[in-house]
């Protein structure tokens, strides 16, 4: 029986296998086409998400990006371009399961339903017996998975959605799964013990801010550096966040967020000393 410890390596073992020759069980080819057809068809499928709802994949999240979810009365919509990531992102989280699977490891429980205190969530799978949550991920968010410093920076909260997984299991050496979307590199990350929350205490806390909180909590993480001339912007953490317009609406002395467009991507500054020599946009 293999063990989850040489997975990568299995792995990277097989691949180099099915390139060199090594004949693909119709029954996995099948299996994974069955697969990414339900996939492109639950992405193509309108979803209603004008209705929050905590959920074991949100529980991670700042309580004040959850604050801001659940006042939401409309729609997010994302660009073409955006939605093209997130289906590709399923896909390949499909592939490297079918990969995981060629590799003679076994996988069980995959898209299981799980509930802790009420708080529902379908978790990826089980590998070898252990609560596996697969990621792709960029270069930067795939380095923490490789160097083991996820802890260290978790704006999606991803510690706490795995410890989730594992409360409603009843397991407690789960962990990551992880591509790197840019290099097809593979890494393994199990958290220590020691980094996870108590989930059945975060979610009580997160209830209560939600259902009792008449103003939003404190901001989650403070503005950092843009360069040496005093001007300040929104940290990695805030970039994604959908909320962080109406969250930073009191930044730049009531004025708001202020966008610049570099080759590299927008820039939201909460602090303009100095307005950078680039052209500003507007939200």
């Amino acid at each position: 029986m293999k063990e989850l410890s040489t997975l990568v390596d299995d792995v990277y073992e097989t691949v180099t296998a099915i390139t060199g020759g090594q004949e693909i069980p119709d029954e996995l080819l099948d299996e994974l086409g069955d697969k990414i057809k339900k996939t492109i068809k639950t992405w193509a499928t309108p979803q209603n998400r004008n209705k929050f709802t905590l959920r074991m994949s949100n529980i991670g999240r700042p309580a004040r990006q959850l604050y801001y979810s659940n006042q939401q009365t409309q729609d997010i919509t994302h660009a073409p371009e955006t939605q093209i990531k997130f289906l590709y992102g399923h896909l390949l989280e499909d592939i490297l399961i079918f990969f995981v699977k060629l590799s003679g490891h076994v996988v069980t429980d995959e898209q299981k339903e799980v509930n802790v205190n009420g708080i529902k969530g379908h978790m990826d799978c089980k590998i070898d017996g252990e609560v596996i949550d697969i990621k792709t991920a960029s270069n930067y968010a795939f380095r923490k998975f490789k160097n083991k410093t996820l802890r260290e920076d978790d704006p999606f909260g991803y510690i706490s959605q795995l410890a989730g997984y594992e409360k409603s299991e009843g397991t407690n050496n789960g962990g990551f799964l992880a591509l790197n979307k840019e290099s097809g590199e593979l890494a393994l990350y199990q958290p220590e013990e020691l980094d996870k929350p108590n989930v059945k205490s975060l979610i009580a806390n997160l209830l209560e801010i939600l259902l009792s909180y008449s103003k939003a909590p404190e901001k989650c993480y403070k503005p950092i550096p843009a360069g040496l001339k005093g001007n300040m912007k929104l940290p990695t953490g805030c970039f994604y966040c959908s909320h962080k317009i109406e969250c930073n609406k009191d930044t730049n002395d009531g004025d708001g967020l202020r966008m610049f467009k570099y080759a590299k991507g927008i820039e939201y500054l909460t602090t303009v000393v100095v307005p950078p020599k680039v052209e500003e946009v507007t939200p």
